[in-house]
């Protein structure tokens, strides 16, 4: 049974999926819940809408959240597009990226290993989709700099964080 909004606090703790469906519905960004364990939304960052997916997985405790900016990777630029994310990942603290063999798409993973009574709080929720949203718009030029300009990984790299750092 789901908790009504007005019963939604900062110090509430419930099943993963779950807060952040609680989450999604207080924000109004939209989402739909595919299984009991797996949600999929949509949240407008500052280059892009990002898709997000949360799948939990209840034997090992663990939230996968996948950010995904609808960027598909010609088969042309792979090698580019992998030199690039090896830099990126190199600077990541929470996730990384990756090319899907199966689709060459784009996406932003992390997995989160929750405790023993596998739980989510708010916070962690909020942290979580805030630190995938700003990862993907901090390097969102660059692999578009990699697409669309023809720019070599390191370049494409020092443009989008130079960039970055000049927006207010």
């Amino acid at each position: 049974m789901r908790q009504e909004r007005s019963d939604f606090s900062r110090h509430d703790e419930c099943p993963p999926v779950e807060m952040l469906g609680q989450l999604f519905e207080a924000r109004g960004w939209s989402y739909e819940y595919v299984t009991e364990d797996e949600l999929t939304g949509e949240v407008q960052g500052s280059w892009a809408n990002y898709q997000l997916r949360a799948i939990w997985r209840s034997e090992d405790n663990v939230l996968q959240l996948l950010c995904l900016p609808d960027i598909r990777v010609p088969e042309d630029k792979r090698a580019a597009m992998f030199e690039v994310l090896g830099l990126i990942n190199e600077q990541l603290w929470l996730g990384h990226f990756d090319v899907w063999s199966s689709t060459a798409m784009l996406l932003y993973r992390h997995g989160l290993m929750l405790g023993d009574d596998g739980m989510l709080s708010l916070s962690q929720a909020q942290m979580l989709i805030e630190v995938a949203v700003e990862e993907c718009d901090r390097f969102y030029p660059a692999f578009q700099f990699i697409l669309w300009g023809d720019k070599s990984p390191q370049d494409a790299l020092a443009c989008a964080l130079v960039d970055a750092a000049g927006e207010a």
